[in-house]
């Protein structure tokens, strides 16, 4: 039976002190007893409860609304990467599409979206890796690129297909949350096609393996990834990590695979009444007529090209492209050199015959847009180490220093062997 104890009464509910429901004196004139005290704890956690799960909803409509649309990715995309306006196209659809699946509320109607990785095709140079690096900035998602030749099966030597989840852990800093949200650019795809087209009878554990091996992150499966490495740390704990999120981008050079479009294309050509103006037409550039069967022609296995269903193409880079790759991007291979100098309080500049010729260079070598780069390097490697102290205010590359330079370091040495 509760007894009373003192003269306080509860402000709220009048009762009086008692050792069953006891008044505690809280500031002057404000008694309250211990059931009053629980009813408003109660109703804070209710409020702060509320407000939070508002707040969420907030942030996630704020998340959705921050997903940039297609359109807006490929303006982001044309301020560093020239021309590939197909690719671009491709590439923002299957990226916001992705990402739109990741955000999105679950509904009633059992639709599961599935996602829909990406392989680009195209000639090395071109931007496959620029396209997906630019991709990932703009996002702010963790991003990995990864190649491809250095995997095998699990137990040879080589690294296991889980390593490339692990560099993507390693790079948001082991946040599995954010991990399960990035981009992974698997380069050098074409490098694991199995020998033939027909399924190998031998071990094959660089190729049929390791494209077996993918199946299973690209599909999106939980993987237990060691983030140390797995061969060298075999008593590590390893970390689950839910790649159903994860967007997967391949690239590949696929040197020689227009021998098997053109293969294809040309099959029904018979007799006279073929156009021969078309033909020459496809000869160009055989790569925008690439198909599924092409890469399983190559030696992809049929189910890791179903996994990979966003296909597109990357063209070769003409004179007029490779130009302006040299001067108009954000981060153009002319602006870097020039910033490099002006660290150093001298003015560079590059007069037009001058790029004109580093640009016939790189499309003699057939080297794409790395070819540039290469070949500034080259040019511009004496200039980097005299200019800096030399007392000059400005300096400038014209055709015979560009010529000069390439002669020098024996860009032109073939040329002379064969007269």
């Amino acid at each position: 039976m509760a007894t009373k104890r003192n003269g306080l009464v509860c402000s709220m509910c009048g009762a009086t002190d008692s050792s069953a429901n006891p008044v505690v004196n809280i500031l002057d004139g404000l008694n309250l007893c211990t059931d009053c005290i629980k009813y408003i704890d109660d109703a804070r956690d209710m409020q702060l409860k509320t407000r939070t799960t508002k707040k969420d909803a907030g942030k996630a409509d704020s998340k959705d609304a921050s997903i940039p649309k297609p359109m807006e990715i490929k303006e982001y995309l044309d301020q560093y990467i020239i021309g590939q306006d197909e690719a671009k196209r491709y590439l923002s659809v299957a990226v916001y599409n992705h990402y739109k699946r990741i955000n999105q509320t679950v509904g009633d109607d059992d639709v599961d979206i599935e996602k829909s990785n990406i392989i680009l095709v195209g000639p090395t140079g071109t931007g496959k890796t620029l396209l997906a690096k630019t991709i990932a900035r703009l996002l702010d998602v963790p991003f990995a690129i990864v190649d491809a030749t250095v995997l095998t099966e699990a137990g040879y030597v080589g690294e296991d297909i889980e390593s490339l989840l692990t560099r993507l852990l390693q790079n948001c800093d082991y946040d599995v949350e954010r991990a399960q949200k990035g981009i992974v650019f698997i380069d050098e795809i074409d490098k694991i096609a199995r020998k033939s087209d027909n399924p190998s009878i031998t071990r094959d554990v660089s190729g049929e393996g390791v494209q077996q091996g993918l199946l299973k992150l690209l599909e999106g499966s939980t993987v237990l990834v060691p983030p140390n490495g797995g061969r060298k740390h075999p008593e590590q704990k390893m970390i689950a990590v839910d790649t159903k999120n994860i967007l997967f981008i391949c690239g590949g050079a696929f040197d020689g695979i227009e021998r098997k479009i053109a293969s294809r294309l040309n099959t029904h050509v018979v007799g006279y009444g073929h156009d021969e103006t078309g033909r020459k037409r496809q000869r160009e550039n055989l790569m925008r007529y690439v198909m599924p069967q092409d890469l399983k022609s190559f030696g992809l296995i049929p189910e890791i090209i179903g996994r990979l269903p966003v296909l597109t193409s990357l063209e070769p880079l003409d004179k007029e492209a490779l130009r302006r790759i040299l001067t108009e991007p954000k981060n153009a291979i002319v602006r870097q050199y020039k910033k490099m100098f002006l660290l150093d309080g001298v003015e560079l500049e590059f007069t037009e015959e001058a790029l004109d010729l580093i640009v016939s260079k790189a499309i003699e070598y057939k080297l794409g847009a790395r070819g540039l780069r290469s070949i500034v390097e080259t040019i511009m490697v004496d200039a980097m180490f005299e200019v800096p102290s030399m007392p000059v205010k400005k300096f400038t590359v014209d055709a015979n220093y560009v010529q000069e330079k390439l002669e020098k370091a024996h860009f032109e040495k073939t040329k002379i062997e064969e007269k």
